[in-house]
């Protein structure tokens, strides 16, 4: 048989999957009220490894493209879950299919350790997944720094966020910023600053656009929790003066203590919430709700002086 025509049943397989997940991704299209999410996974990774043969890169998009199927149908749609959760063993089999999938290592370990708003609510599966990650690709950093981004954001763990802010600056190729942000860590703890930084750190390496805009809204956030700082003050001092809470931003315009009521980046309108009597955004906020934010970051900042916009 000529070197042409033993390719063709390779060519075959690879055009008949091409087709089938083309005819998915139509017929999700045309019907989605009945198009399903993965529900089960009926071989694990290594035995998926085995019997993918030659067609391993292939079957490693198939998976990924699952994943991010499966994701979308029940964590971004608030799907119940029925049984265990199938996001980690999706992400395992695309990533012991095709070990470099970088994509699938810093994506997947977003999708897993983001709260269950957004996400898994499992940063230990992330971090699990970014150690696999690491173990086949050591010259990459990018994993160590996420494993440290997760224990400072999602475990406020200070001390283990500088550990591996430490390792990452140690393999070869590494940002040069790595070993101060280490030091900073393990003095300072959580505060605004430092996590302002390593999202833009995060959008700006984002391989993908999620990526990119998920470390956009944080970043959005922490502008809304400044912005929250200041009219919390001006509603504490309104409470002060006049002995009872503020219940609508009129009440700081007709003090001049702002010009006009608040909004977040979407330009819908921050609410003074009946129980507590702070300021906080709109629960039909695509930023709500706003991060708890390491302990550190909370410290109380000084009323700003009557008459400043906010």
């Amino acid at each position: 048989m000529s070197p042409r025509l033993s390719r063709i049943p390779a060519l075959l397989v690879v055009l008949g999957l091409a087709g089938a997940i083309s005819l998915q991704v139509l017929r999700e299209r045309r019907y989605p009220e009945i198009a399903s999410p993965v529900d089960e996974i009926y071989f694990g990774s290594e035995a998926v490894g085995r019997m993918a043969l030659s067609f391993k890169a292939v079957l490693a998009d198939v998976y990924w493209i699952r994943a991010i199927q499966y994701f979308a149908a029940t964590r971004l749609q608030n799907r119940p879950i029925e049984g265990e959760d199938l996001l980690y063993p999706l992400l395992d089999v695309t990533t012991t299919l095709d070990p470099a999938f970088n994509i699938a290592y810093r994506f997947g370990a977003t999708f897993l350790s983001e709260a269950r708003a957004r996400g898994l609510g499992r940063p230990d599966l992330a971090m699990r997944l970014l150690d696999k990650g690491f173990a086949q690709n050591p010259s990459k950093w990018q994993y160590l720094y996420d494993k440290a981004f997760i224990y400072y954001w999602h475990s406020n763990d200070y001390r283990s966020a500088s550990h591996w802010f430490a390792e990452a600056a140690k393999v070869p190729g590494s940002a040069d910023w790595l070993p101060g942000l280490a030091a900073y860590m393990a003095v300072q703890g959580g505060d605004r600053q430092s996590s302002r930084f390593m999202f833009q750190q995060l959008r700006d390496s984002a391989e993908h656009e999620y990526m990119r805009k998920n470390a956009q809204l944080r970043l959005d956030q922490l502008d809304l929790l400044d912005l929250t700082d200041a009219l919390n003050a001006r509603l504490a001092r309104y409470a002060q003066e006049t002995g009872r809470p503020a219940t609508s931003w009129e009440a700081l315009i007709e003090r001049r203590w702002i010009r006009a009521v608040p909004v977040d980046q979407s330009g819908l309108p921050l609410v003074i919430d009946p129980v507590t009597g702070t300021a906080t955004v709109d629960r039909k906020s695509k930023y709500f709700p706003l991060p708890n934010e390491p302990e550190p970051a909370r410290r109380p900042r000084p009323a700003p002086a009557p008459g400043g916009g906010s």
